[in-house]
């Protein structure tokens, strides 16, 4: 689908423990199963690693390497040692990805930048909303959706309802059509 033009971006944003993940695991094979090619951003406010003491890719890494990549005929991964003082951009991040082969990217974190995002709330993480701060919130999505402030005129979406979210995502992004298309397509086959 994606002919050399910007590829549709939306993300999720919350405090630790409202459920972005979940959400996204949920997600990502719905929009799979209707074609769509999703590439994923996620933010880590914490050391991570990925690969595993005693393989060979690990060693080789911890050796002195300052990019490992690994490959089979399956995937590719590739670890880029990349020691700062302050995260790396999400614009920085969205250069890493091939876009050639996507058609849409979900983020996850990174809430603090400026880009389209959902913020996600829940009542009992105790953490306050965003979406008054934060004029790049699209969407509001709660658990409890008669907790979402009056004042609040973005759209409001229930966080347990995943045909809400998808809906409103594709209709965001414009890929509605796209979905269209692909299950005329299977139809047909």
């Amino acid at each position: 689908m994606n002919e050399n033009k910007a590829l549709p971006l939306i993300g999720f944003a919350a405090w630790s423990g409202t459920g972005k993940t979940t959400l996204l695991k949920a997600l990502l094979p719905r929009l799979k199963q209707r074609g769509i090619r999703v590439g994923c951003i996620k933010h880590a406010h914490h050391e991570f690693d990925v690969d595993k003491p005693g393989k060979d890719s690990y060693e080789i890494r911890h050796a002195g390497a300052s990019q490992m990549l690994i490959a089979s005929q399956k995937r590719w991964a590739l670890m880029v040692e990349d020691a700062r003082e302050t995260d790396p951009s999400l614009q920085e991040m969205l250069q890493h990805l091939d876009h050639r082969n996507l058609d849409l990217i979900l983020v996850e974190g990174f809430k603090a930048e400026a880009y389209p995002k959902i913020e996600l709330y829940r009542a009992e993480v105790g953490k306050p909303w965003r979406y008054h701060e934060d004029e790049h919130i699209v969407a509001v999505a709660c658990d409890e959706p008669d907790q979402i402030p009056a004042d609040c005129t973005l759209p409001r979406l229930n966080l347990n309802d995943l045909d809400e979210i998808e809906t409103f995502v594709l209709s965001y992004c414009g890929l509605m059509a796209h979905t269209q298309n692909q299950a005329e397509r299977q139809k047909r086959c």
